[in-house]
């Protein structure tokens, strides 16, 4: 088991079987849709919450950026897509590349038109709007009206739940409902990466499992690629190939979903399994900065 605890700025691409028994292409031989190569994000031009985050993505892929509240999983998304401006934050070290060019200073308009879309934390589905009008939304970027109406076809296909909703307002939809409204509204940009952010945010188990299956038939169907943040691990670990952990806005291990499933670490602080003794939390935390991780 090759799991690689990183340094700050180092990654390495995925490789191996996925536990789902998908087979993964090593890095050398599989096209790179989106790399990101050390970058340091700052707020308010003085809080720096990302201190060289490197990762990979393989075109086909998907890709798991794991960690607790504050690890840093929402900016390094919001890095890729360009949604740092409205928070006050900007990339001031390192680069982004989708598909070898250098995107990190592009408009957010102009990245969606180019394939990559961000699905955010909390759904942010436009309440007043019908669900099949939240749909559309997600359209504004394209003109022909053919391709449009073949995407709404298309998402429907993958979420009946919203076409039999696809009158009814977003506030009167549930939680899950909303999840798929706003993954089918990212959808309708027909895009090749999603950035999927927190997508089991407030669901119950059984929807979180549909949606997660629905990530999966998407990408072996679609061949769409995602790079999703998520703290539930255990769920996570299941339908991605590769993960990467964030603490304290560094990348601080990655490997395959299987090896880092299997990892005692990861088991005993993100999984809630192994560990023999049990620990204070002052002994936690003294554990934790022994851990080779952050050697």
């Amino acid at each position: 088991m090759t799991v690689s605890y990183a340094m700050p700025g180092a990654h390495r691409g995925p490789a191996s079987t996925a536990p789902s028994g998908r087979e993964t292409s090593d890095s050398a031989s599989q096209a790179v849709a989106l790399e990101v190569n050390g970058i340091e994000v700052i707020y308010n031009h003085v809080i720096l919450v990302l201190k060289g985050v490197s990762l990979r993505v393989p075109e086909g892929g998907i890709v798991a950026i794991l960690g607790g509240n504050g690890a840093g999983k929402t900016t390094t998304l919001r890095a890729i897509s360009n949604l740092l401006e409205s928070e006050r934050g900007q990339v001031t070290k390192g680069h982004i590349d989708y598909r070898g060019e250098r995107v990190e200073n592009l408009n957010p308009s102009e990245l969606v038109r180019r394939g990559v879309v961000q699905v955010m934390e909390g759904r942010h589905c436009f309440a007043h709007l019908t669900i099949e009008e939240n749909l559309l939304t997600g359209a504004y970027t394209r003109r022909d009206r053919g391709a449009i109406a073949a995407s709404l076809d298309k998402v429907y296909s993958y979420f009946p739940h919203l076409k039999a909703r696809r009158s009814t307002q977003a506030a009167y939809t549930s939680g899950g409902e909303q999840q798929m409204c706003a993954i089918g509204r990212a959808l309708m940009c027909n895009p090749s990466l999603v950035l999927l952010d927190e997508p089991s945010m407030g669901l119950a188990p059984q929807l979180v499992e549909e949606v997660f299956g629905i990530v999966r038939e998407l990408n072996a169907r679609e061949r769409t690629t995602f790079l999703l943040a998520e703290q539930n691990t255990s769920m996570a670990l299941r339908y991605a190939d590769h993960g990467y952990i964030m603490e304290s806005g560094r990348v601080v291990m990655e490997g395959t979903a299987q090896e880092l499933a299997n990892n005692e670490d990861v088991k005993e602080f993100y999984l809630g399994v192994g560990g023999s003794e049990r620990r204070s939390f002052r002994d936690i935390k003294s554990y934790r900065r022994r851990k080779r991780w952050l050697a």
